[in-house]
């Protein structure tokens, strides 16, 4: 029998600084992450010993090996020495290539309901590293709250908890174009413009300290600096975003590497109007949806 769905949120950066890259080839960056009440949902039923499937009802998601649902599965037997196996089938509404984390989210879903299946035989700490060796966005996922990321986003820290409550609620609408755009294209871009498209980590954590102690407004405090390399190419993102701020006075920012983008809403924001302006610019294929931050 199938587990119940386990829910895969979808991450938002409210603030993100890339402040320079490490020896590793990695980057070091400051990052304020909220999980959002919108994401995907992965069922896991026991399959046969050590042996791993996915399926997905998008056909665009890989279900080989290169899918970090799998990847988290193999880790999972390697590390704990379960000798189970296990089908996971992926329910995808976060979109792909969006900046969004959703692959990340999928694979602390799966190490979580593995853990589950196994009886738990890895801890908190030995899930940490397994996400950490994933990908630089698994390891606040299994937090399930806002955070901030240092380092290569494995130095994780939940939000004092006047910080977190001011977030935890805040409606916003989540935008994405047609199209994706790949992270590492566009790391590669911020390097390749080093030193000039970093921002110190002095400067980051103060902008952050402020934020903290409230003296900042959250609505300021939006930041991507991953922003100047992603807009000198694909227009249509910073375009509408100019729109949107114009029109309709919306703080927004685009999440992570993107092409996801998203807008903080107020009570009473008109969502139909500003719908409408993002797949006038966009096209019908945009992407659009209403999300709380978790």
């Amino acid at each position: 029998m199938p587990t119940p769905p386990i829910f895969s949120p979808a991450k938002i950066n409210l603030f993100l600084a890339v402040t320079g890259r490490r020896a590793d080839g990695f980057h070091d960056l400051v990052s304020v992450v909220a999980p959002l009440d919108f994401g995907d949902h992965l069922e896991v039923a026991p399959g046969p010993d050590r042996g791993f499937t996915l399926e997905c009802n998008d056909p665009a998601v890989p279900t080989d090996d290169s899918n970090l649902v799998l990847r988290a599965a193999r880790g999972f037997a390697a590390a704990s020495g379960w000798g189970g196996g296990a089908h996971f089938r992926l329910e995808k509404r976060i979109p792909v290539g969006a900046g969004l984390g959703g692959g990340s989210s999928n694979a602390i879903a799966a190490l979580r309901a593995l853990n589950d299946l196994a009886g738990g035989p890895l801890d908190f700490a030995a899930l940490f590293a397994l996400a950490a060796a994933l990908g630089s966005d698994c390891p606040l996922f299994l937090q399930n709250m806002p955070v901030v990321l240092r380092g290569r986003g494995d130095g994780v820290t939940p939000l004092p908890a006047p910080a977190a409550t001011r977030l935890r609620g805040r409606q916003l609408l989540l935008f994405k174009p047609a199209f994706a755009i790949s992270t590492h294209w566009a790391y590669g871009r911020m390097a390749a413009g080093a030193p000039l498209h970093y921002l110190a980590a002095e400067a980051a954590e103060s902008r952050l300290a402020a934020w903290l102690e409230g003296r900042t407004m959250t609505e300021d405090f939006l930041f991507n600096n991953m922003e100047t390399v992603v807009f000198a190419k694909f227009l249509a993102l910073p375009v509408l975003l100019a729109v949107l701020r114009a029109e309709f006075g919306l703080a927004v920012r685009m999440s992570g590497s993107g092409s996801a983008c998203f807008a903080l809403l107020a009570e009473g924001a008109p969502v139909a109007a500003i719908t409408t302006r993002i797949r006038e610019f966009w096209g019908p294929a945009a992407f659009v949806a209403t999300a709380k931050i978790s």
